[in-house]
């Protein structure tokens, strides 16, 4: 798991997959890590010929932390997954974002629309405050502090995600608490989820910019997503010319394994028209 400079900031990057296929960027959201992405489905996309790229956002995962005081945007992340293709020598890859990472990967399609193939963004909004809105009980989670022991801020982990989890598609107890413990003994950093969140809120509406993407773009979004509405995803699409949407009955602010080979093959099909 090597690490590269982008854009000022060291990020933690991992592939998966053949390099001489096309590159797929994987951008994750909130707080979340690489290791979010689950493995089976990486392994999955890289099976349909691809060769995947998954990293840390700054201030999450073994990606550089900011200081307190630090502040930044979403261009500042989409910058920041600019200069990763750069690094890695990739002159254009297709971008595939969930939840913060939707709303990186539409930054990144706004502003360096010479490095995106296609767009794909699930679970996100466009930053339009009145639409994507999350139920009182998600914004009450999301907003309360992880604090306490380790097992303390596993369950806090695996509560969340029972939350916002899909209602169809209900996770297993087992590997909620595998994902939870595995994301807190890899890296633990409340204070960077709370600057990744200021820079959300400070963003600028994107509804207008998404106008210009002119890439095949795909939307997908949980019909019962309690974090962010469907009403989110709804606008998105509308917002991008000739973009498609996928809303899927029973599911919320997840990635359920159940879905995972209808959510590839709309990614697939997306991808492929822009072949």
């Amino acid at each position: 798991m090597p690490d590269v400079r982008a854009n000022g900031v060291d990020l933690r990057y991992e592939t998966v997959g053949n390099p001489d296929d096309p590159a797929l960027l994987l951008i994750m959201g909130l707080g979340a890590q690489l290791i979010d992405w689950p493995a089976e489905f990486c392994s999955a996309l890289a099976g349909r010929g691809f060769h995947l790229v998954m990293f840390d956002n700054r201030d999450a995962g073994l990606s550089t932390a900011f200081d307190s005081d630090a502040s930044y945007l979403l261009t500042d992340l989409a910058a920041d997954a600019a200069g990763l293709l750069k690094a890695l020598g990739i002159p254009r890859a297709h971008v595939v974002g969930a939840s913060m990472g939707g709303m990186i990967a539409q930054q990144l399609t706004i502003d360096h629309p010479d490095l995106v193939a296609s767009l794909c963004s699930i679970m996100s909004t466009t930053g339009d405050r009145t639409v994507g809105r999350a139920t009182k009980e998600a914004m009450a989670a999301l907003l309360t502090p992880r604090v306490g022991s380790r097992e303390d801020i596993i369950a806090g982990g695996m509560a969340m995600s029972r939350l916002i989890g899909s209602p169809g598609y209900p996770a297993d107890e087992q590997e909620l608490h595998r994902r939870a413990s595995a994301k807190y003994d890899r890296s633990f950093r409340p204070a960077g989820t709370q600057r990744q969140y200021a820079a959300i809120l400070a963003s600028p509406d994107r509804t207008a910019a998404l106008g210009s993407v002119t890439v095949p773009t795909l939307v997908i979004h949980g019909e019962d997503d309690p974090l962010i509405g469907v009403s989110g995803g709804r606008a998105t699409a509308a917002a991008v010319p000739g973009a498609s949407l996928l809303v899927i009955p029973g599911m919320g602010h997840d990635l359920p394994r159940a879905l995972w080979p209808q959510v590839i093959e709309a990614i697939v099909t997306n991808i492929d028209s822009s072949r």
